[in-house]
C-alpha cells in the first residue's frame, strides 16, 4: 500500500533546557488522541511523562534520550522527536536532527534565546533543517513574547515573523489572535480541548491590523500570486498566506513564530496546525547520499517506495530483548525479509522484525517506507550506519560528533560488579558516541570520558541501576611527566662476576634536555670502543628507563642521550650486559641533570554572556589560568586560556553556577608545561603517602 507522502511530517522538538519541550510533548500527544491522560514532567503523580520513560529521567524532570513517538493529525501522519536540553546530552539533539525534516525550536517567553537554543541552532543550520517556534509559558510572570521575537532576530539571525499575538499575559494569558485568519481563539474545557472562535477584542483590533499588515508583507516577497493581490488591492485569502509562509520557512528564510501555554493547555492545537501546513514532507526535503564507486560524489535521493532502499541507523538502544536500532529510510521500503547491506561492514543483513516507536511501547509493523522513522530488532550496527539494497554503494554522511571534554576514573567493588560494568560500558560506548571508556596504561584505571559531569553522573547511575554494578568514582589521576633541565655526564661500569662467564660493559656519555621529541638516542662512539653489536641494546636500555623516572615515577619525556666512549669485554660482554650498563648510566647522571616534573595544560574555550565576562575571567584565575585572549562576538565574549588539567575537575558545575548556567565551555590538550614549585612538592608528598599506603 502506497501512503501518500505530502501528509507526513517528521519533526523534532528541541531547545534550552527547561523550555517545556516535554511537556509540549505531552500536550501534542493528548490532543492527537495517543494517550487519554496527561501527566505531569516531575512526575508528582508517579507515572511521569510519556516520553520521559527512564526512571532517571522521572526522578529528575530531565530528558536524558531523545525518544520517538507519532501521531496524527488533521489526516497528517506526524513522526516526533523529543529531544533533551542539557549542553551534556547533546548528540541526542544532534542525531535527531539529522534524521528529521523540520523541527519545533521551543523558547521559554521569560528566559528568551539562552545558551542552549544557540548551540540547538546551529545544529539546524549543519543540517538545513527549516523550524518554527514555538514561544512557550505566556502565562509566567514575567512573560514577553514580543522581546523573545526580538531575540530570534538579533541573537540567532532568523527572519521571525509573528503569525499570533496573544490576549493578555502572564497570570492573565486568556486567549490568542491569530493574525492569519483573523479570528479570536479562547480554549475551554478541562484541558484546553475545546477551541471557540470569536471576534478580535476592540481594544487589541488595532494593534493585531497592524501585525497582519507585517506579516503580509514579509510573506508577499515569497509568492508572485500575494504581491499581485496587494498591489491590486484584491482580498487576501488564508491560502495564500500560508503558501507563501510554506515557502519561506522551506528555504530557512523566515522562521514563523506561534505562542501559547503547553502548562495551561493552550495554542498547542495551533502549532500542530502550523506543523503540518509549513512545516516540509519528505518530498521537500533534497536529501542526499555519498556515491561510494564514484570518489564520494554527492548523489540526490528519490523518496519513492519502490526505489532501491537507502536508510540510516541513527540511534541504538540495548533493550530486553536485544538491541534496538532507530532508523530513517529515505529510499525504498524495508519490509520483513527484506535484505539489506550494512556500508561499514560489508555484511548481508536479513529484516526480521520491524516497530514503530511510542516513547518506550512498541507496535509490530510490516514495512518501513521512505520518509518513515522506525526501529529494527536484533541488528549489529553502529551509530551512524547506513543500510543500503545489495548492488548499490551509497553512504549517508555522518553525523558530527564532538570530543569528550571530562574523564572520571571508575572503579567496581568486587568481582561481581568488575563483570557488570564492563557489560555496561559496553553497551553505553556503543549507543552513545560522545560517551568513551579506556584503561589508563600508566595508572591501570577504567576512564569514562563524556560531555560533562551530569553525563558521567547519569551513566554512573544507569550502572548502578540497570545493571547492579556497584562502583565508586574518582578524579583520574593527572597523566604528569618528568624531564631535566640541565646536562650531565655519566661513566657508568656494569660488571658481575657469578663463576663461569659474568657481565661487564661500560659506557660513558652525556643526557641533555631537547625540545625535539620524547628522546633522541646519538651514537658518537669512534674506534669501536663499543662493538657496533651492542649498540641497539645500549639504545634499548635507555629507553627501559624512560618508563618511570627515579625522581617520581612518572614518565619521563623531552630527553637526549648521547653515548661517546665505553669498553668490552671478549667474553663477559653481552645484549644484557649492555642494557644493564645504560639502566645504570641513566639512573647516575639523572639526578645530577636537575629533573622537574611537567603538567599537562589545556586550551580552555568559553562563550558566555558578555554581563559574566568578569566572573569568568575570575574562576579562571583561581585555577592558575592564563588568560590568552578575549572577544566579543554580539551578545556573547568567548574567552580562550590555558589552564592546568588538574585545576579543571568540577569546573563545569562552577562555571554554571556562577553564570546562571549561559556558560559553557570546550576544553582540549595544548602542551605540557613546568608544575611551579609549590604543587611539585605537593604531588612529591602524595605520591610518598601513596606508597605508604601500598606498603
Amino acid at each position: 500500500m502506497k501512503r501518500d507522502l505530502t501528509r507526513i511530517r517528521n519533526i523534532g522538538i528541541s531547545a534550552h533546557i527547561d523550555s517545556g519541550k516535554t511537556t509540549l510533548t505531552e500536550r501534542i500527544l493528548f490532543y492527537t488522541k495517543r494517550i487519554h491522560a496527561i501527566h505531569e514532567v516531575k512526575g508528582k503523580d508517579g507515572v511521569g511523562a510519556t516520553m520521559d520513560s527512564m526512571e532517571l529521567e522521572k526522578e529528575r524532570g530531565i530528558t536524558i534520550a531523545s525518544a520517538a513517538t507519532y501521531c496524527e493529525w488533521a489526516g497528517h501522519e506526524v513522526n516526533i522527536i523529543d529531544t533533551p536540553g542539557h549542553v551534556d546530552f547533546t548528540i541526542e539533539v544532534e542525531r535527531s536532527l539529522r534524521v528529521l525534516d523540520g523541527a519545533v525550536l521551543v523558547l521559554c517567553s521569560v528566559g528568551g534565546v539562552q545558551s542552549q537554543s544557540i548551540t540547538v541552532d546551529q545544529q539546524m543550520k549543519r543540517y538545513q533543517v527549516p523550524c518554527i517556534a514555538f514561544i512557550n509559558k505566556c502565562d509566567r510572570s514575567g512573560a514577553n513574547p514580543s522581546r523573545v521575537i526580538e531575540q530570534l532576530r538579533t541573537k540567532l539571525g532568523h527572519n521571525a515573523v509573528a503569525l499570533q499575538m496573544p490576549i493578555g499575559l502572564e497570570s492573565d494569558f486568556q486567549g490568542i489572535v491569530d493574525l492569519v485568519s483573523m479570528e479570536a481563539l479562547y480554549f475551554d474545557g478541562a484541558h484546553g480541548e475545546d477551541i471557540r472562535r470569536e471576534d478580535i477584542p476592540e481594544k487589541l483590533l488595532a494593534e493585531a491590523r497592524q501585525k497582519r499588515e507585517e506579516l503580509i508583507d514579509q510573506a508577499s516577497a515569497f509568492s508572485d500570486e500575494l504581491t499581485d493581490a496587494i498591489l491590486e488591492e484584491k482580498e487576501i485569502t488564508t491560502g495564500m498566506i500560508i503558501t507563501a509562509l510554506r515557502k519561506g520557512t522551506l528555504e530557512r528564510h523566515m522562521t514563523p513564530v506561534i505562542i501559547g501555554s503547553a502548562y495551561k493547555n493552550k495554542g498547542v492545537q495551533l502549532l500542530l496546525n502550523a506543523v503540518t501546513e509549513l512545516l516540509p514532507c519528505p518530498e521537500d526535503v533534497k536529501n542526499t547520499a555519498l556515491n561510494l564507486d564514484d570518489n564520494e560524489a554527492p548523489t540526490t535521493l528519490s523518496s519513492h517506495p519502490e526505489d532501491p532502499i537507502v536508510a540510516l541507523a541513527f540511534k541504538l538502544e540495548d533493550g530486553a530483548y536485544g538491541q534496538l536500532t532507530y532508523i530513517r529510510v529515505y529510499q525504498g521500503t524495508i519490509a520483513k525479509g527484506s535484505t539489506i547491506i550494512n556500508i561499514r561492514s560489508g555484511k548481508k543483513i536479513k529484516v526480521g522484525r520491524l516497530v514503530r516507536m511510542h516513547a518506550d511501547q512498541m507496535e509490530d509493523i510490516d514495512m518501513i517506507q521512505a520518509g518513515y522513522i522506525g526501529a529494527l530488532f536484533g541488528i549489529e550496527c553502529a551509530s551512524g550506519d547506513t543500510f543500503v539494497s545489495p548492488g548499490l554503494n551509497l553512504a549517508m554522511t555522518s553525523m558530527y560528533v564532538p570530543d569528550p571534554v571530562i574523564s572520571l576514573a571508575i572503579e567496581p567493588k568486587d568481582n561481581k560488579a568488575q563483570i557488570n560494568m564492563s557489560k555496561a560500558l559496553q553497551r553505553f560506548t556503543k549507543e552513545d558516541p560522545t560517551f568513551r571508556c579506556h584503561v589508563d596504561g600508566e595508572t591501570n584505571e577504567t576512564i569514562i570520558e563524556g560531555m560533562g559531569e551530569l553525563h558521567l553522573d547519569v551513566y554512573v547511575e544507569r550502572m548502578r541501576r540497570e545493571y547492579d554494578a556497584e562502583v565508586t568514582t574518582g578524579n583520574p589521576r593527572v597523566a604528569y611527566r618528568e624531564t631535566i633541565t640541565q646536562r650531565a655526564d655519566f661513566n657508568y661500569i656494569h660488571k658481575k662476576q657469578t663463576g663461569g662467564s659474568g657481565q661487564y660493559g661500560r659506557i660513558a656519555g652525556y643526557i641533555e634536555p631537547t625540545t625535539e621529541g620524547d628522546f633522541i638516542f646519538d651514537n658518537q662512539i669512534t674506534g669501536g670502543a663499543i662493538p657496533t653489536q651492542y649498540i641497539p641494546a645500549c639504545e634499548k636500555g635507555f629507553r627501559q628507563s624512560l618508563a618511570k623516572g627515579p625522581k617520581l615515577e612518572f614518565p619521563i619525556t623531552g630527553i637526549k642521550v648521547a653515548i661517546n666512549d665505553g669498553a668490552y669485554h671478549a667474553v663477559d660482554s653481552s645484549d644484557m650486559a649492555f642494557q644493564a650498563a645504560a639502566r645504570g648510566a641513566f639512573r647516575e647522571a639523572y639526578l645530577r641533570a636537575k629533573p622537574v616534573v611537567h603538567e599537562p595544560i589545556m586550551k580552555v574555550v568559553i562563550e558566555s554572556p558578555t554581563e559574566f565576562q568578569g566572573a569568568v575571567m575570575g574562576l579562571l584565575n583561581q585555577r592558575r589560568g592564563m588568560i590568552v585572549g578575549a572577544q566579543d562576538e554580539g551578545h556573547m565574549c568567548v574567552v580562550e586560556a590555558q589552564v592546568p588539567l588538574a585545576e579543571m575537575f568540577g569546573f563545569s558545575t562552577v562555571l554554571r553556577s556562577a553564570t546562571q548556567g549561559k556558560a559553557q565551555f570546550t576544553m582540549e590538550f595544548a602542551l605540557y608545561r613546568q608544575v611551579p614549585q609549590s604543587i611539585a612538592e605537593k604531588i612529591a608528598e602524595d605520591m610518598a603517602a601513596k606508597k605508604k599506603n601500598a606498603a
